[in-house]
């Protein structure tokens, strides 16, 4: 993973301290620890961003962030992977969450009704929580691993691969002035 394609995207951390909103955690989101683009911080965020993303959570920002925190890793990546599930991605997302617990559970899946209404939705919370978070925690955890191994994957692929490049100048450098 290249640090410059990263830090081209990242917010600054003063920026974010000088945001009114955010003044109150201002000495955290200063803490350059939570800032630092390395293959073991980035491929945590990863893990923490996506495992928050899968949770059917209100305020899944929050939790990425006091994850990020607590595994010192790259805050912005953290939070910034929580919006896999946006607004439009939600309804997919966990329906799929909640067949796989249903899966796993044994149950049969309750099919949705040609209009979801909320009324719907609180009848049947009692039968379909059970599956959903089940299948969400088991969706975040397969997630969050298998994006922390990538990550750390395509890190270890990139530097070896910009190492044989570095190397191949150097050859073809020694080259030319030989000649």
């Amino acid at each position: 993973m290249p640090r410059r394609f990263l830090q081209r995207y990242m917010p600054h951390p003063e920026t974010l301290r000088r945001q009114r909103s955010l003044r109150f955690v201002s000495h955290i989101i200063g803490d350059p620890g939570l800032w630092a683009l390395s293959r073991r911080t980035v491929a945590n965020a990863f893990s923490v961003g996506l495992f928050s993303a899968m949770l059917p959570i209100p305020f899944q920002m929050v939790v990425a962030a006091f994850g990020a925190w607590l595994l010192r890793c790259t805050l912005p990546l953290s939070v910034g992977l929580v919006w896999i599930t946006n607004p439009l991605t939600m309804p997919l997302i966990f329906y799929g969450n909640y067949r796989l617990g249903a899966w796993l559970m044994n149950t049969p899946v309750r099919e949705a009704p040609a209009r979801v209404s909320t009324r719907w939705i609180a009848d049947r919370m009692a039968d379909i929580l059970p599956a959903l978070a089940l299948g969400s925690v088991v969706s975040a955890i397969v997630f969050a691993i298998v994006g922390n191994v990538i990550i750390r994957l395509v890190w270890r692929w990139h530097v070896s691969r910009s190492w044989k490049l570095r190397a191949m100048r150097r050859r073809q450098a020694r080259l030319d002035r030989e000649d």
